[in-house]
Order: structure tokens, then sequence, then C-alpha cells
């Protein structure tokens, strides 16, 4: 089994394309070191110690089987190979790349070419605020405080920009091989933002279900019986006429399409809130749709449990869901089991996401990745 360690970086340019630099560089991290379990937002930052161009700072964790002098050697060669130059003599220059290894999991180690944790990492904020955003709680192993705690101390008063363009992890999984994934869930599971993150990562397009439209909507949540027929019947027509529109138009510039949602969660959802006949009816008028829809190349439901989709519901703050009963929840993921039950002939995966955070936290994003490739790959 390998022995992998978190190590943590940061990493500055203020030379040519800045952006191109770090992404080269993150790369080659990720060719020579291991895998990139997460990488921060990039900022920009006034030059620390010296008077330069601005630059591009960000920070990133990375797995490695690597020891901490291989590291290092490893980081002076990506700098050479990417233009750094490096002069004798004291004090700080302008550089194409700069890589700075802060912690190795929690080892403390001195040595004439190597101090970890990083020696000046608690007196910049240009190295915090970013390793804030993948690793708050990491806590320093000299200080005794966590990387959040040293960030509302640091005395550093520089100012710092996000900026809107991310950089590209290139341990990220390739799943341009498929025609079509879904990704399902309860409401408030998460399902429209991971699909949306996928899109973004892997160049997909995005068919996303038009809720906020449908006027039966709020109606329905203040009183299910009278509502619910219209409701399911204007879902399902609104979702079939998109549904075909967005899984038939090919885009050549896309890898592959990936939706919040499947056309056939219009029967799951039909069978908890309708009376029999009621239902009965839809179902004759669902199967004959149904047959000429695109099946997903895989079906992945997100499960969250009942406290969690809860909590999402009244974080998002939609005033109509806010009256949403447990039991109604409940319902509904037992709807989804006994559909999927009987999907043997089509790759269903069930993650349990309760307790990850994808959206705010990348390390959980690339582990969900890599259940769903690992899986397609099995």
């Amino acid at each position: 089994m390998k022995n992998l360690r978190r190590a943590y970086f940061s990493l500055g340019s203020n030379i040519g394309d800045r952006q191109g630099y770090l992404q080269k560089a993150v790369n080659l991290l990720k060719e020579r070191l291991g895998k990139v379990a997460a990488i921060s937002s990039v900022y920009l930052t006034p030059a620390w110690g010296f008077d330069g161009d601005d630059f591009y700072n960000i920070c990133v964790g990375l797995d490695t089987e690597l020891a901490p002098q291989e590291v290092l050697d490893e980081i002076l060669n990506i700098e050479e190979g990417l233009g750094r130059k490096r002069y004798a003599g004291s004090g700080y220059l302008a550089r194409t790349i700069d890589i700075d290894l802060l912690f190795y999991e929690d080892e403390v180690f001195n040595a004439s070419d190597l101090i970890i944790p990083h020696p000046q990492l608690e007196k910049r904020r240009f190295v915090l605020k970013p390793l804030v955003e993948i690793a708050p709680g990491k806590i320093h192993p000299v200080f005794k405080k966590t990387v959040e705690e040293l960030l509302v101390e640091c005395e550093d008063e520089s100012e710092l920009k996000r900026l809107p363009r991310p950089l590209k992890n290139p341990s990220l999984r390739d799943f341009s091989k498929f025609n079509y994934i879904a990704i399902e869930g309860n409401i408030g599971a998460g399902k429209t933002s991971l699909a949306t993150m996928m899109a973004e990562s892997f160049n997909g397009k995005l068919i996303l279900e038009r809720f906020a439209d449908n006027p039966f909507l709020p109606k329905f949540y203040e009183d299910r019986g009278r509502y619910a027929f219209p409701l399911e019947m204007s879902f399902l027509a609104d979702r079939y006429q998109q549904f075909t529109e967005d899984t038939t138009q090919l885009d050549l510039f896309k890898n592959f399409m990936v939706s919040d949602y499947d056309i056939y969660k219009s029967l799951i959802f039909a069978k908890v809130t309708l009376q029999e006949e009621e239902f009965k009816l839809y179902r004759r008028l669902f199967n004959i749709m149904y047959k000429e829809a695109t099946k997903p190349d895989l079906y992945v439901y997100l499960y969250q449990n009942t406290e969690r989709l809860l909590a999402n519901i009244k974080k998002r703050g939609r005033d109509y869901e806010q009256q949403i009963p447990a039991e109604y929840l409940e319902d509904i993921h037992k709807g989804y089991l006994d559909f999927i039950k009987t999907q043997s002939g089509q790759r269903v995966l069930i993650l349990d996401v309760s307790d990850k955070d994808f959206v705010n936290n990348s390390e959980d994003y690339i582990k969900i990745l890599d259940e769903i490739h690992d899986y397609t790959e099995s």
C-alpha cells in the first residue's frame, strides 16, 4: 500500500504569462510528485519584500510518496525548467515561478536548505489567504494554531484580489468517453452543484432543470392535495420538451452531456405525490414519452441524509421550500431507491455525500470524481 503524505505548497509568478506559469507548475507537480488534491483560487497580490510587478499566487495540496528532500529537489527542477533565475546574494527578485513547500504532513524538519513548516508562512497574507481556502483547519505543528487562526492574527496588511479564472486540476478525471451522465438526488442533495462543476471541469454540455419557472410549485407546497396533479403534469411536459431538445442537439465543442436530472424523476415524484387513480393516468402518458427519451450512460444518485437535506434547503433560502416535511423527503428517497432496484440494465452509482462538502472542499470533489471514474472502470 502506498505511503502517501499530504504536502502543501505556495506558488507565485510575476513575470510574463503569470497564469500560464502557475498552470504549468501545477501540471509538473502532479507529474513528478503525486496527486493534486486541492488548488486554491488565484490571487493578485503585491510584491512582498521588494519593488516589482504584482504576483499571481495560489496554494496547492498534494499527496506524495516522496520524502521532503526529494520534494525539494523536484521543486527546484520545476522552477529551473520554467525559467526561474537564481542569483547569488540576499533579497527577493521577480520570477517566472516560485514554489515553496509549506507543510509536509505534521513534520517539523530543519536542514540547511529546507525548513518545514516554512519559516515565513505565518507572516504572509498571500500565503495564508489561499491556504485557508483549501486547508482552513490545518494545524501548524509548531504554533499549534490552525491556518485560519494564523490568518486572523497575521499583521501583513497587503491587499489581495481573488481573480475569477481558476486553474485546472491535472489530477481530475476525464469523462469525455461518456455521451451523457445524469446526476440525480433528493431535493437539496447537491445535484445541480455537482453537474455544474463537472461541466466546467471537463468541458461538458450542462443541462439544468427549469424548476423555477413552474407556477404550480409554490402552490403545491402550500396545498399538496389540490395542486399535485397539475404540478406533475406541467413538470412532465416541460421536462420532456426541454430534455428532448437538449439531448438531441449536439454541441461539437463539448466533450459530453451532464444534467442535474433524469426524466424518470417525473415518475418517481408523481408516485409520491399523486392519488392512485391520478398516478395510473399519469403513468400511461409518461410511458409514451419515456420510450423516446435519451437514457444516460451513467446514472449517479447523490444520497444525503434527511437532516443534511433540510439544512441545505434552509441554506439556499427558497421561500416555498422552507415548509417541506422530513417525511416527504424520505418518501422521495424511497422512490428513488425503488427505481434504482429495477435498473438492472443501466449503470447506476449511489454516492453517500452526507459528510462531504464538494462545493467548498476541492478534496471532497476529487474524491467523488474518483469514485465515479473507478466505478466506470471496474
